[in-house]
């Protein structure tokens, strides 16, 4: 009992000094308490995003897509190569770490591999080659583009301790390779790349990509936008529709608060498919649904993005699109595709950093792309892959 009431005592020592420091400071009682965070939601064994808690099987199958991946080999290759043994040493990690999972897009997060902020040139500039080959010109523009709205973000806040467009991280799991699987993760403040390789197949999911705010007004990176064709494929789509599928599609039409499913931590969310199914659209409808699917799909290298895109639409008639808040042009709003190989979310999102109502606004803006029934970061092609060649 003695040694019972001794570790009592200790735990609640502990809980008043971590309470004492965060109220004499926030920042480093968050450093101090979000690891325990990251390993209490990382208990939970992988399963993968589910419409009811079942995975669906044999969705995934291993087969040649007849799209090189050779690009983005020889390019984490260079990357990897680029960097000392120390920063080798942190930066590689099984081809089944816990790693993957670890990713989060807020800025108090625990980050590992190598950062951008201690690169050197020629190390920056293969960083940068290596996202140039797995994402599309597009894609990698997008990317650039969301890490110089953090540059923004820093200078409107006037602290470049906590955000920045060089305060984003890379780390690789398993080595390079033509026949075995590997990949590699980008993690940072609103912009979060996974990238899975086996053999000539590509898995480019959990991808994040937001920014608050979505657009830098002044100072050096005025101009700079993102998010801008996914906003207004998304008014298309809805505001093409007629009464009763709008009547179907509109969960709600008020948005008062943060509305997506998938974002850190939510690797085994259960997503109920809602909204409208799509094979129910005519044919112009059809084409602006697809046209919005292929904005995300898009944002992976030409050749692999057809294949991503392709295996949407063999489930077409299994993907529902569902929408939160009003359709008109300045609206405020949340939408979802969803189907059983593809889980896609836009969100306007309350502030965190920047002042104002604590309400949704365009001023802050979150998109998560998810692989459901299992596949996100290539987990279920790793599983065959591993059932067939066991290590």
């Amino acid at each position: 009992m003695r040694r019972v009431l001794q570790a009592v005592g200790v735990g609640m020592a502990v809980l008043v000094v971590l309470i004492g420091l965060a109220v004499w400071n926030p920042v480093a009682a968050s450093r101090v308490l979000w690891p325990m965070v990251e390993n209490v939601m990382l208990r939970e064994p992988f399963l993968g995003i589910t419409a009811d808690g079942e995975t669906e099987p044999d969705l995934f199958p291993v087969e040649a897509t007849g799209v090189s991946t050779e690009p983005i080999r020889d390019a984490a290759i260079t990357f990897l190569e680029s960097l000392t043994p120390e920063q080798r040493d942190r930066t590689l990690f099984p081809v089944d770490d816990l790693e993957w999972r670890r990713w989060a897009n807020i800025h108090i997060s625990t980050r590992q591999g190598v950062g951008l902020l201690e690169m050197d040139a020629a190390q920056t500039a293969a960083a940068f080659g290596l996202m140039a080959a797995t994402l599309s010109a597009r894609g990698f523009e997008t990317s650039r583009n969301i890490m110089r709205l953090e540059g923004y973000l820093a200078d409107l806040m006037d602290n470049h301790d906590e955000y920045g467009e060089l305060r984003y991280w890379f780390t690789v799991m398993g080595e390079p390779s033509e026949s075995q699987p590997w990949g590699w993760q980008l993690d940072g403040h609103h912009l979060i790349v996974n990238c899975f390789v086996l053999g000539d197949q590509v898995v480019l999911t959990p991808t994040f990509m937001g920014s608050e705010p979505p657009r830098a007004n002044r100072g050096r990176f005025a101009g700079t936008a993102i998010l801008e064709e996914e906003l207004a494929a998304g008014l298309a789509l809805i505001n093409a529709l007629d009464d009763q599928q709008r009547a179907v599609a509109i969960l709600d039409p008020d948005k008062t608060a943060n509305d997506n499913r998938g974002e850190l931590f939510q690797d085994n969310a259960v997503v109920p498919y809602e909204g409208l199914r799509l094979g129910e659209l005519d044919d112009v409808q059809r084409e602006l649904a697809l046209r919005l699917v292929g904005l995300y799909a898009g944002n992976l290298r030409t050749g692999h993005a057809e294949v991503r895109l392709s295996e949407v639409v063999r489930h077409w008639d299994d993907t529902y699109f569902a929408w939160v808040g009003d359709t008109g042009p300045d609206a405020v709003f949340y939408y979802r595709i969803h189907s059983p190989v593809i889980l896609i979310e836009y969100d306007h999102q309350t502030p965190v950093a920047l002042d104002g109502p604590d309400r949704p606004s365009r001023s802050h803006v979150h998109t998560v792309v998810r692989t459901p029934n299992g596949n996100d970061y290539g987990k279920d092609l790793l599983r065959q892959h591993l059932a067939e060649h066991p290590h």
